[in-house]
């Protein structure tokens, strides 16, 4: 087991190499220059090349490129263009709104899909099967920005029932906190639910075929149990790979469900990077984007292990 992880671990270093490298190409060779945005709209050539010196942009691309490396590696991951305060300290600041808005739309979408599409497999056929297909259909199709502005609209503007936009911190109440994250929990969360439903319906479709479960309802165990401990079990593998996938799909959802709701979270700092061209700040949290999904897909191989020991061999 021990050699099976290491050997997982070493595989993930070509993975943020190949990232690291694609991010910071990306944003040093497209257009734009951030230190004529500094500067101004009437600022002169010798201005923005002082002020690209000064930032050493001016220097060959691989230099900087070996120094960002360097920094990085020992957590340092530069001071911002614009604020000139650390990438981490401002990623620190933004975090909890982030992680708050990832980790209820994990637990809730996660619950609510896996519910519906193992009740959609048991009735396979049925009116309530083909509702959690056409929600699926319809939930994975929506983009988020769009479910968005209509939760708005309804919840928010016509029904006046919960907040249009920010974000309220934990410390100042659970109630409050939950109330802010309602409507950005169910746009971002929309898609993972349909995706993970219908997986879930599929593998537990396959699983219901299978000759022990035949055995299981000819013996008379009860429904919840023989749905829940026998074929929920044995076809987790597969719902288990789409819930580690779909963190992707929260880590982009993020970033545009905090623009359209307003928070100010790591999703937010990104956009206003970008607008600006802040390269530490993006090139940081695209880093830290990747290793945390890496991280994750690390996270659900060693479920795998537990799942299916034939796995690890």
């Amino acid at each position: 087991m021990i050699a099976y992880i290491v050997r997982r671990l070493i595989s993930t270093i070509p993975v943020m190499a190949v990232v690291g490298i694609f991010v910071f190409m990306l944003l040093h060779l497209s257009p734009g220059d951030p230190a004529a945005i500094i500067a101004g709209d009437n600022a002169s050539i010798e201005n923005i090349a002082a002020i690209r010196s000064r930032l050493g942009l001016d220097r060959p691309l691989w230099v900087q490129f070996l120094e960002w490396v360097w920094n990085t590696l020992r957590g340092d991951l530069g001071i911002s263009i614009f604020s000139n305060l650390p990438v981490t300290t401002l990623m620190l600041q933004r975090a909890e709104p982030t992680i708050a808005l990832s980790f209820t739309t994990l637990v809730v979408a996660v619950s609510i899909a896996v519910t519906i599409g193992v009740l959609a497999a048991w009735k396979a056929g049925s009116l309530l099967d083909r509702a959690v297909m056409a929600f699926a259909v319809m939930g994975f199709s929506v983009p988020v920005f769009v479910v968005g502005y209509l939760l708005v609209f309804v919840f928010a503007m016509q029904l006046r029932w919960l907040p249009v936009q920010g974000y309220t911190p934990i410390a100042e109440g659970l109630a409050p906190w939950l109330h802010h994250l309602v409507l950005p929990s169910i746009a971002l969360g929309l898609a993972y639910v349909a995706l993970i439903a219908r997986i879930t319906r599929a593998s537990m479709l396959e699983v219901l075929a299978e000759d022990y479960i035949r055995t299981a309802n000819a013996k008379g165990v009860a429904t919840g149990p023989m749905l829940l401990k026998h074929a929920l079990k044995n076809a987790a593998v597969p719902i288990v790979t789409v819930i580690g996938i779909g963190v992707a799909l929260l880590i982009g959802g993020v970033v545009i469900t905090e623009s359209v709701f307003n928070i100010p979270g790591v999703g937010r700092l990104v956009v206003d990077a970008i607008a600006r061209r802040d390269y530490p700040i993006i090139q940081g949290v695209m880093v830290i984007f990747a290793g945390v999904y890496v991280l994750v897909n690390l996270a659900v191989d060693m479920i795998y292990t537990f799942l299916d020991p034939r796995i690890r061999y």
